[in-house]
């Protein structure tokens, strides 16, 4: 199948030199040119943009691999969804439920570990995090989450163990120094309530890594992110790593819910809701949905008032996500009806850019850093 790649790799050999260690024949001079960009990262005095889960569109996600790959396409910044372990540590997987992204289901020892988990409302049905060690977890080997989407990152099926987050954060350091640059990180504590509920709570041990790593400072390359407020609110008091309250399109956070609190993610971008976030985050994380709505035909419309509201509150937006393929493109920008086909994301982080965000998470990392350049002029 023909398949049209808008940025596969963008920054020449570079990142697959770094993930696979071997250099393949001399540079160019344009080749080190663009190496030396890498190098020396994008700068900041505009928006960032965060590698969400690694760089997914072209390695299975939350694996080492799709971090490095990430960093080396030029981000400074991953995104890396926590969920805990059963012995209490916190590993990077998109939810706890691992019968999707990893190879679990072809393990006949653990075919027992099977069950259904109520999450945040949702009867979830698999294998689950928290009913595993962590030298159990080391056992099983990552897959492709959306095949469908991303065929060519099944070849990497089977290659990759689940992460810890501090394999992440030691891959960070040692890649900045190679690098030199400073890389950081944004941890999201996945589904709070749920986690407390069962009496395997994430942020104590978040909070412990944090501080063990000297990222417990307002200036940390490091950002909390979670869907739930009140443990936010609490980690506010705790550490001094800035935060960013994520809201959904839709629904409300699973700890207001849980409370019977009648506030939706709705009530939380309004102006008043916007004030409210500024007393304990400093980043809003909303759903690019939104800032800039799609129509009853599935096209971009205008932006709403939210980019404007949240900077008087005095909060940084941050939206996700940003991805190539057409099925998570606005109907007019995608190519075809493929889903593993680019489509124009080029107009639509444009858009995001016009409407004065500061940043955004994407699944292609070069793509979005070409957006930045030609948005900034460079």
């Amino acid at each position: 199948m023909k398949r049209k790649r808008l940025g596969v790799l963008a920054l020449s050999g570079l990142a697959l030199l770094g993930v696979a260690g071997l250099a393949i024949g001399p540079a160019s001079a344009s080749e080190e040119t663009a190496a030396g960009a890498a190098a020396h990262g994008p700068r900041h005095d505009g928006p960032v943009i965060v590698g969400h889960r690694g760089a997914p569109g072209y390695r299975p996600e939350h694996t080492l691999a799709s971090y490095e790959l990430a960093y080396r396409m030029g981000v400074d910044y991953v995104d890396v969804d926590l969920v805990p372990t059963k012995d209490g540590q916190l590993v990077a997987r998109h939810e706890p439920e691992i019968g999707g992204t990893t190879d679990v289901a072809k393990h006949p020892e653990f075919a027992n570990r099977k069950k259904t988990v109520v999450l945040d409302g949702v009867s979830t049905t698999g294998w689950f995090t928290q009913d595993f060690t962590l030298a159990e977890l080391k056992t099983l080997r990552a897959t492709e989450r959306i095949p469908q989407n991303r065929p060519h990152n099944t070849l990497y099926n089977g290659r990759y163990q689940i992460a810890t987050y501090q394999e992440v954060l030691d891959l960070t350091k040692r890649l900045g120094k190679e690098l030199h640059r400073t890389l950081g990180t944004y941890p999201e504590v996945k589904h709070s309530t749920f986690f407390q509920s069962i009496g395997n709570p994430t942020e104590p041990k978040l909070v412990s890594i944090l501080k063990r790593n000297g990222l417990d400072r307002p200036d940390a390359p490091a950002i909390i992110q979670s869907f739930e407020v009140s443990n936010l609110v609490a980690l506010h008091k705790q550490v001094r790593t800035p935060l960013l309250q994520l809201t959904s399109a839709t629904g409300a956070p699973a700890d207001f819910v849980a409370k019977g609190d009648p506030r939706t993610y709705k009530d939380l971008v309004t102006p008043q809701g916007l004030r409210e976030i500024a007393k304990y985050a400093k980043y809003l994380g909303p759903d690019k949905g939104q800032i800039i709505p799609l129509d009853a035909a599935g096209n971009l419309t205008q932006p709403t008032s939210l980019v404007t509201d949240a900077h008087q509150a005095g909060l940084k937006v941050q939206p996700y996500t940003f991805r190539n393929e057409n099925p998570f493109l606005p109907a007019n920008l995608r190519s075809s009806a493929e889903p593993d086909a680019y489509g124009d994301v080029f107009t639509e982080e444009a858009a995001f850019f016009k409407a004065g965000v500061d940043g955004f998470f994407a699944d292609q990392p070069d793509t979005a850093l070409e957006s930045l350049h030609a948005f900034l002029g460079r």
